[in-house]
């Protein structure tokens, strides 16, 4: 399996992309659905998960993925 390159900027990974499935993992949650979390579109963000760590909005996606394991 490779890299989804919406994880990777021009010089290194995702500024808060580790962080996030760290705290997704550590809630049990699955690879796929680690990734098909990221990668489903939230119209409250807009976009998806990974395009607002992308645009760095790490915060707003770490505070989600930590309510996500209550």
């Amino acid at each position: 399996m490779g890299v989804p390159e919406a994880f990777l900027t021009d010089e290194a990974i995702v500024k808060g992309l580790g962080g996030t499935i760290t705290l997704l993992r550590d809630n049990s949650y699955t690879e796929e659905e680690i990734l098909r979390w990221l990668f489903t579109a939230d119209d409250t963000l807009p976009g998806t998960p990974i395009d607002a760590l992308r645009g760095d909005r790490g915060r707003e996606i770490k505070r989600r993925a930590q309510a996500m394991a209550f």
